[in-house]
């Protein structure tokens, strides 16, 4: 059998900014000890190019298992100096695209991958699973790690006919309000409690709203009404037939006995029919006052 001699180069895996010197092994860690090569970086605040060195600092980072073994990254990287009057930062650390941001203490792939297992499994499942894969991590951490992506995404623009209802986070304990786009059918946000304030802070910067579908919660109906006046509100269809539902039960409620009384076919035949008429009629009065 014939053996090939390879060697595989650890520093194709990591930015060419970031050089590694020396590999430290132990029963369960690597420690990949590097520093960095960067002679400019962008400020995370106003976005400005900075090349004037402020100092370094070390920072301890975690990186996908290899083999079953805990990667750790000793890095040691640059602040930068900004110099920019409309940043209210002196010091800027320098982050690297796609690999890592300039305050994690994950690397972008390993936060995805987190990630991606939480939205398939669960945050706690992914969290044992990724500990039986010998890295330290938590279920609170990953949901830090969803929030954190979540509020980075760009918001969902909406149509002029949007729906709003309430959901539970936690039945009988916190609620929410979600908005979905009536054309798109996709979900544009989802707002904290249902008492309709956080709903009157996103229609203020959605005032093209012109239709919204909503159900019988007097706090949606109040919130809409105050914030856009103009805008039709239309009730949807199930509370729709509920309504009617309800109004129906009240009329037959109403107008028909809650009991009837059937006549004996005995009592009718021996003469006392008509008594026994004049006593279901009055029984009928008496049931009809007693349900309505």
């Amino acid at each position: 059998m014939a053996i090939i001699n390879s060697d595989l180069n650890l520093q194709s895996f990591y930015p060419a900014d970031l050089e590694i010197y020396q590999i430290d092994e132990t029963d369960d860690t690597i420690f990949i000890r590097m520093h960095s090569r960067s002679k400019s970086c962008t400020c995370h605040k106003c976005g400005t190019l900075l090349d004037k060195h402020h100092g370094s600092h070390h920072r301890t980072v975690q990186d996908l298992p290899i083999l079953g073994k805990r990667v750790m990254l000793d890095m040691q990287i640059f602040d930068y100096e900004c110099c920019s009057d409309t940043c209210k930062s002196f010091a800027a650390t320098e982050a690297f695209d796609g690999f890592l941001s300039y305050n994690s203490r994950m690397t972008d792939r390993l936060e995805d991958f987190a990630c991606l297992l939480a939205i398939e499994t669960s945050c706690e499942a992914s969290a044992r699973i990724m500990r039986s894969m010998n890295v330290k991590i938590s279920g609170d951490t990953i949901i830090r790690l969803l929030l954190k992506r979540y509020s980075k995404q760009p918001s969902e623009i909406c149509g002029s006919i949007v729906g709003v209802d309430d959901f539970a986070f936690k039945k009988r304990q916190s609620y929410g309000t979600i908005i979905v786009d009536e054309i798109t059918h996709r979900p544009v946000a989802v707002l904290e409690g249902r008492d309709g304030t956080t709903l009157k802070d996103w229609l203020k910067q959605n005032k093209h709203v012109t239709t919204v579908t909503r159900d019988r919660a007097s706090a949606y109906a109040k919130a809409v009404e105050e914030i856009l006046p103009d805008c039709m509100q239309i009730a949807d269809r199930f509370h729709l037939h509920q309504n009617l539902m309800d109004a129906v039960n009240k009329v037959l409620g109403r107008e028909i006995p809650a009991t009837n009384a059937i006549p004996v076919e005995s009592d009718i035949s021996s003469g006392n029919g008509e008594n026994l008429s004049t006593s279901l009629e009055e029984e009928g009065k008496k049931n009809r006052n007693d349900c309505g």
